[in-house]
């Protein structure tokens, strides 16, 4: 291996002895060689580090340490206080990198200095039952552009966690993950592009996302709806600041209970709601609502749509685009 390292591949796990072995070794198997795999066991009391360290004994690339502090944003920050490479890439104990994945990332990022952060597309693999998280996966991968992914950052967190890798560099610039009653890496896409960051995707799946009962966006309220929305509120009012010619003043396409719920988050911010459209424009609450087919000419107000039913999604970007309304000058998407 040579001396100078040019990847650091950080994975935490806590508990992990189900999935954790095939994990390494698609860490191990990868095509790319020159990396060192930082394991950062956070006070499992499974079968996990006896794994990592038979593992330990094979290939020296691995280092094993702790964290005491429990979370994986306090394991995954000290993985990468750890780092010697020049580039991080992000791994999950649940999870696996096709053969091809580190090679290609670090490529791209060789050649595309503007670039901060490179993910990959995803293969969804878990209960397909789950319709709507294999929705979300198959919406994720059609999101690719650094553009693309710029303008959608409200509507998902299109950039898969695991599947990323970016400049050593740019965390020192941006910051690492934070702690709080929030997606810590949801947080960390949104605050990293509000400061400039430049994400892009490679458009091949290189990753193998699993679906379990055990995956912490399942088992931790800080990956709740609510929890994703009220962060995004937060950035969201940062971007209209910028983007809303009519600031603090929006209009919120969707009357329902959830998407008013969420709406009405931004009203810490000072934002605030003139009316509502939906399909029935009969009053809820005394809120004034307008049927979408009334709605003003584009360039006199500022539409937010809390819509979250992908084919009515659909709909509403085809009407909007059809009545001339421009994506992120006349309207966004929040869901």
């Amino acid at each position: 291996m040579n001396k100078i390292i040019k990847i650091s591949v950080v994975l935490p796990f806590f508990n992990a002895e189900k999935t954790l072995e095939r994990a390494i070794k698609s860490i191990l198997n990868q095509t790319y060689v020159n990396f060192e795999f930082i394991l950062v066991n956070n006070n499992s009391t499974d079968k996990s580090i006896e794994i990592v360290q038979k593992y330990l004994k094979l290939d020296n690339r691995i280092k094993l340490i702790h964290e005491k502090k429990q979370g994986v944003v306090f394991a995954s920050n000290k993985g990468m206080q750890c780092a010697k490479g020049q580039f991080i890439a992000r791994m999950d104990a649940d999870d696996e990198s096709l053969p091809e994945r580190l090679e290609k990332q670090i490529e791209f990022l060789e050649n595309n200095i503007e670039i901060d952060a490179v993910g990959t597309l995803v293969k969804y693999s878990g209960k397909y039952e789950n319709l709507g998280l294999h929705k979300f996966v198959e919406y994720t991968n059609t999101v690719i552009t650094p553009k693309q992914i710029s303008d959608k950052r409200f509507s998902e967190l299109v950039v898969i966690n695991p599947s990323i890798m970016f400049r050593k560099s740019s965390l020192e610039k941006y910051g690492h993950y934070k702690y709080g009653d929030f997606p810590e890496d949801y947080e960390l896409f949104l605050r990293w592009l509000s400061l400039g960051a430049k994400f892009a995707k490679l458009p091949e799946k290189l990753l193998i996302w699993y679906d379990s009962d055990e995956r912490l966006t399942r088992t931790d309220a800080i990956y709740s709806q609510d929890s994703f929305f009220r962060l995004k509120s937060k950035y969201l009012d940062e971007f209209l600041k910028e983007k809303n010619k009519f600031y603090p003043n929006v209009v919120i396409w969707g009357a329902g209970r959830v998407s008013r719920r969420r709406a009405k988050m931004l009203e810490q911010y000072g934002i605030k709601i003139q009316f509502y459209i939906d399909v029935d424009s009969k009053k809820i609450d005394n809120i004034d609502i307008i049927h979408y087919l009334k709605i003003p000419k584009p360039g006199t107000i500022y539409i937010l749509s809390y819509v979250n039913n992908y084919g009515a999604k659909v709909k509403i970007f085809s009407y909007l685009k059809s009545v001339n309304y421009n994506e992120l000058i006349d309207f966004i998407f929040i869901t």
